[in-house]
């Protein structure tokens, strides 16, 4: 079988070491006699797994004990809802709008309060930050929100405008865990784990500790994170198989060294494909270099009517998932953590093979 290298965008590649111990532990967890898809979620079992991969995660990005970690359901776009129902409290929020996603945030945002949107890059098709000296800030705004790495774009954020205490709201969903960050300069980071912690079906929210008990009084207990809080996140059934391979994946990446081992092969693996992007005028990114995603690498075809035998060849090479969103077009090579180094090269190698065949 050809050897195949993933690189959708989401669900996207997870180790294969991971896979192989969840298959491993499928029908028996740790001589319990179940898997951890039947386990009761309030019982000791899967308590342990709980306990250990919030331990991990606190561990991976170093988060104080004065932030909470909440294992939800619904992804990041059910978060668009939860952020002002649990912050906006009567005020105004800030949002910058450097994406599609970070749009979306903002569209969902609007039905429950004023959203102040203080910068953009729509005008721009989204292919930089704009410089913080530009942007509109509130100081009296409950929250300031942005989306740190732009997944359709592939545009990501390298520092933090300042903000005068407002907190800061990160949706980090197509990064987190790939480079290091320092938690305490965030009011609440979340992020859907399909991308690079773990299957689909849990979002992940750090939130600091004082920005709980304002939500509004019509906020439903599933949506409320002082709730949810005070009740490990189990206010109902968590999806508990999710948590438990989120748990493998961050098990796997404190083996590898942690978040600054990752790091280092996550710069490594993005600069051997933008420079070749920008070696030849085949191919070609409209990021801004300083705001050039390490995870999330669009590239268009000079020749766009080359597009489907592209993508076709690649099949053949094993290379999947390689089309671009379809707001943005083009291609597009998502590469998390999981993904080696092996499959970045062996994307070159096709790149390389095609322009010389066109």
């Amino acid at each position: 079988m050809t050897q195949i290298f993933n690189f959708s965008a989401g669900p996207a590649v997870l180790p294969k070491s991971v896979l192989e111990r969840a298959q491993a532990e499928m029908l028996d967890w740790h001589g319990s006699g179940m898997s951890v898809m039947e386990m009761s979620h309030r019982g000791k079992e899967f308590m342990s797994i709980l306990a250990k991969t919030e331990a991990d995660l606190r561990t991976l990005l170093n988060i104080p004990g004065n932030y909470k970690v909440l294992f939800l359901q619904g992804g990041a776009i059910a978060e668009n809802a939860m952020i002002p129902l649990n912050l906006l409290n009567g005020k105004v929020a800030d949002y910058a709008v450097t994406g599609g996603w970070s749009k979306r945030s903002v569209e969902d945002a609007s039905a429950y309060g004023t959203v102040n949107v203080v910068a953009s890059s729509e005008a721009d098709q989204y292919t930089h930050v704009p410089a913080f000296s530009s942007w509109k800030l509130d100081k009296n705004a409950a929250y300031l929100h942005i989306c740190t790495n732009e997944t359709m774009s592939g545009v990501e954020f390298v520092d933090l405008p300042s903000t005068n205490g407002v907190p800061i709201v990160a949706d980090m969903s197509s990064h987190i865990l790939s480079r290091q960050i320092d938690v305490s300069q965030y009011g609440v980071i979340y992020g859907g784990a399909q991308k690079n912690i773990g299957p689909a079906g849990l979002c992940i929210v750090i939130v600091r500790e004082d920005l709980l008990g304002k939500a509004s009084p019509l906020t439903p207990a599933v949506f409320n994170w002082k709730t949810q809080a005070e009740n490990q996140s189990m206010i109902n059934t968590p999806p508990t198989y999710s948590i438990y391979i989120a748990g493998l994946v961050f098990e796997w990446l404190l083996a590898k060294g942690g978040v600054a081992a990752i790091e280092q092969e996550n710069i490594a693996k993005a600069k051997l494909l933008y420079e070749y992007i920008d070696s030849t005028d085949f191919y070609v990114n409209h990021v801004a270099i300083k705001n050039r995603s390490r995870m999330n690498i669009p590239f268009f075809l000079h020749d766009e009517s080359l597009n489907d035998a592209f993508l076709k060849g690649a099949e053949v090479h094993g290379l999947l998932q390689l089309k671009g969103h379809r707001a943005v077009g083009g291609m597009r090579a998502s590469i998390y953590n999981a993904m080696p180094i092996e499959g970045v090269q062996a994307l070159v190698a096709y790149m390389k093979e095609f322009e010389s065949a066109h």
